[in-house]
């Protein structure tokens, strides 16, 4: 391991330039080298399924953009950060050996990523959100993506909501028992869970790109 060196430059500064990293403790100001690490290390067989494990997962988020919109409240960042927060790791499990099949060179579509992670929701029920919304109750996936979605409302009078997945309509049914439905017409674009930390798989096929359905 190298030795990190750090001086005191005596300004306040923050940020990396050109490998130097600057940064502020209790009023001073430090420079330190920033690590860099080797290409080899994103390219063994580990690190490229967990890329296209990523990869996957972007995949499904986007097919179900729309609906995600509607039904986890952001509590910081928007809502595919935090489905993607709280499902990150029971998805990596869905998709692990569908990954490994990526790297080996085989061709993977949204169907193929849908169906694993179907297939795992049956077994593990309570394993992945579809729905947290302030307020009402959590929704976990039971197996293939539902066409409607219902929020029942944790306490009181609180209306319930139906979702109506990926075509955008959204029904609410009062607490006087009417119902009103309407066009859910979204947001506007919503960002990537996280930077890709390396865009390149290193595995055949195409995962494809469902675009932004919002």
């Amino acid at each position: 391991m190298a030795q990190i060196k750090q001086v005191g430059i005596g300004r306040k500064t923050t940020g990396t330039i050109d490998g130097i990293t600057y940064y502020t403790v209790n009023g001073k100001t430090f420079a330190r080298t920033t690590p860099t690490m080797p290409a080899s290390v994103y390219n063994t067989p580990e690190a490229r399924t967990r890329q296209a494990i990523f990869k996957m997962v972007q995949m499904h988020m986007k097919h179900h953009l729309r609906t995600i919109r509607q039904t986890i409240t952001n509590k910081t960042g928007s809502p595919s950060n935090r489905y993607f927060s709280l499902n990150y790791k029971a998805l990596s499990q869905a998709l692990q050996a569908l990954a490994e099949l990526y790297v080996n060179g085989q061709d993977v579509t949204i169907t193929d990523v849908e169906q694993a992670i179907s297939a795992y929701a049956v077994e593990h029920p309570t394993s992945i959100k579809i729905a947290s919304k302030s307020g009402y109750q959590d929704v976990y996936l039971t197996g293939p993506w539902p066409d409607t979605i219902t929020l029942n409302a944790l306490a009181g009078d609180r209306t319930v909501i139906i979702i109506v997945a990926e075509n955008g309509t959204q029904t609410t049914i009062n607490a006087d028992g009417t119902v009103t439905t309407g066009q859910y017409t979204g947001g506007g674009s919503d960002p990537d869970p996280e930077p890709d930390p390396n865009p390149s798989t290193g595995g055949g096929g195409n995962t494809g790109d469902n675009g932004d359905e919002g």
